[in-house]
């Protein structure tokens, strides 16, 4: 009986093999799907579970196709839609037909390879990088970043001609005994703006000081050489260059796998690359403390003034932070530690 069915859709039916069709609707009833004539003739009968749907494409008509070979098509897409979303004719048969296994293993799979190219490939990537790199393009690299900087976030320095002569005096003492001389390094003054107290180095040798840090040290002339020297450190462990690399790869991992992100996300990561070339990784601030350490040594200036600037940072900004597992910079006062600690080496030696 087809008195008690729903009806689910108006089409035609096509027997088995043949193009001939047949004005029909699809019942459902009791977990069966029928192919019915306008007179109620019974043409096909299957169970639920047995009929597979063509996916909907716009307005193409859909196609169930019964288990004896014959199909049903039908152009009121929406009457077939609303049928399948109430789980009508399969309940979870249908939902488990729309569940593919393969695109959540698929999307396992990116995900882990996106972690191992993050994790290992990218860092070897960057060291070939850095080793192939000629000074030209570090220095067009840096011009850029410098650039960019300048028309966004700093401004001309307001300290006058003779206190930026009496830094830079100091600086040239320090620089004097990194790699390449004092002449690999020019030291620019800016305003920070939003930036605030900061300093910080370019892959060419150009580092830059803000006024906020000049105005937060106080006088204190050999803790701004000992920040400075630091910035040296950055310079000849190729920190920055490394940095800019790394933000270049972690943008581009991110396009592979998300395809055309639009240009709002990409001028996102472009920018965020050249922020995120002022901060870097734990192993590489520790570095370059150690290494105003060894050049404030060899000026005859005190070794651990950079340390004061920690002082510095925990009284006057309250950075009392310490490192975590979490964290991609050391706190300051882990970093203070440090510094004393390696001063107390290398006074040993």
């Amino acid at each position: 009986m087809v008195s008690d069915a729903e009806t689910i859709a108006k089409g035609e039916w096509y027997p088995p093999h043949s193009s001939g069709s047949v004005p029909a609707r699809l019942l459902s009833r009791g977990g069966r799907l029928l192919a019915v004539t306008e007179e109620d003739v019974a043409l096909s009968d299957s169970a639920a579970g047995e009929l597979s749907f063509t996916p909907r494409v716009g307005s193409i008509p859909r196609r169930a196709v019964f288990a004896d070979g014959s199909v049903f098509e039908s152009s009121e897409n929406d009457a077939i839609d609303a049928f399948l979303r109430g789980g009508g004719r399969s309940g979870w048969v249908h939902r488990l037909e729309e569940f593919h296994p393969r695109i959540f293993v698929f999307a396992i799979a990116v995900v882990l390879l996106a972690v191992g190219i993050y994790r290992y490939a990218l860092p070897a990537l960057v060291e070939v990088a850095v080793f192939v790199t000629p000074p030209v393009v570090s220095e067009a690299m840096s011009y850029s970043a410098l650039n960019t900087l300048d028309s966004t976030a700093l401004s001309a320095s307001q300290l006058d001609e003779a206190r930026q002569a009496e830094i830079a005096a100091r600086f040239r003492q320090v620089a004097a005994n990194a790699e390449g001389g004092a002449g690999r390094y020019v030291l620019n003054f800016r305003d920070g703006g939003v930036i605030g107290p900061n300093a910080f180095a370019l892959p060419d040798g150009n580092i830059v000081i803000t006024d906020q840090l000049v105005e937060l040290a106080g006088g204190d002339d050999e803790m701004i050489t000992g920040v400075l020297a630091h910035e040296v450190g950055h310079v000849e462990y190729k920190h920055s260059l490394r940095q800019l690399y790394r933000a270049a790869g972690v943008a581009g991992l991110v396009m592979l796998i998300a395809g055309d992100v639009g240009s709002g996300v990409e001028d996102i990561l472009t920018q965020g690359g050249g922020l995120l070339a002022l901060s870097y990784s734990r192993s590489a601030e520790a570095e370059a403390d150690r290494r105003s350490v060894e050049l404030m040594r060899k000026a005859g200036m005190d070794t651990v003034a950079i340390a004061r600037f920690f002082d510095v940072m925990e009284t006057k900004l309250g950075d009392h932070s310490r490192t975590s597992m979490l964290s991609t910079h050391p706190g300051s006062p882990e970093r203070k530690q440090a510094i004393l600690e390696y001063d107390r080496i290398l006074r040993q030696d």
